[in-house]
């Protein structure tokens, strides 16, 4: 009598890096209860080939080929309201884990995490279990008992999802015609998104915005 195979979880991944997605790959296709069923670089394609490989889990980074992963994860929840989403990503867990999990993901995790760990993730996500540091399962907590009345610790939380989507952009270099045409959005409304991203980090003009935005993203890698 012959052992019953053990049924594994299909991840895909959603990077736009190849090296990251690759190396995710391989991490994954090592375990015994994971594989890999499919990966895309944007949210298009994402959304195309979730639907037609249906995983179990879908790892997301927050930069994304054409847009946000923050938008997507909320696409997806959209869409499949039970898909488990984890994001892997370099961007500060302080400034995207929450919003990561207010849009429907449930965890986080830094790429410079040692592998071990994202493995412990993606099992946890997978079993349908929240994954988070301790420190920010903490912080959370601490923020709900306190119903948000402290401040923020960082100015940049006080932005929204979409005016951390457009400041990024700005730090990347894109201007407000090609920031609108990627999101799809009129000049007009990116310069209210502007207009209120220098409003929330007390910042007196457009060079001030793009110097702060552009510092960020190489803070950041």
């Amino acid at each position: 009598m012959t052992a019953q195979a053990i049924a594994k979880a299909k991840v895909f991944i959603v990077d736009d890096h190849p090296f990251m997605r690759r190396g995710l790959a391989a991490t994954i296709s090592d375990q015994d209860d994971l594989e890999i069923c499919g990966e895309a670089a944007g949210k298009s394609d994402a959304m195309q080939l979730i639907a037609e490989t249906e995983p179990d889990l879908v790892v997301i980074d927050i930069s994304l080929e054409d847009g946000n992963g923050i938008e997507l994860i909320k696409d997806i929840k959209g869409r499949w309201p039970e898909m488990r989403m984890l994001v892997s990503s370099m961007h500060e867990e302080s400034l995207f884990a929450e919003r990561a999990v207010r849009a429907g993901a449930m965890g986080f995790i830094n790429k410079a995490e040692p592998v071990e760990q994202f493995v412990e993730a993606l099992r946890r996500v997978a079993s349908g279990r929240i994954f988070l540091s301790q420190r920010m399962t903490d912080r959370m907590l601490n923020q709900a008992i306190a119903q948000n009345e402290e401040p923020p610790a960082s100015p940049y939380e006080r932005l929204s999802d979409r005016e951390m989507e457009v400041f990024e952009m700005i730090g990347s270099g894109l201007g407000t015609k090609q920031i609108a045409a990627k999101l799809e959005l009129s000049r007009k409304t990116v310069e209210t998104y502007r207009e209120h991203i220098k409003s929330k980090l007390n910042l007196s003009n457009g060079t001030e915005l793009t110097r702060h935005a552009v510092q960020w993203v190489l803070e950041r890698g």
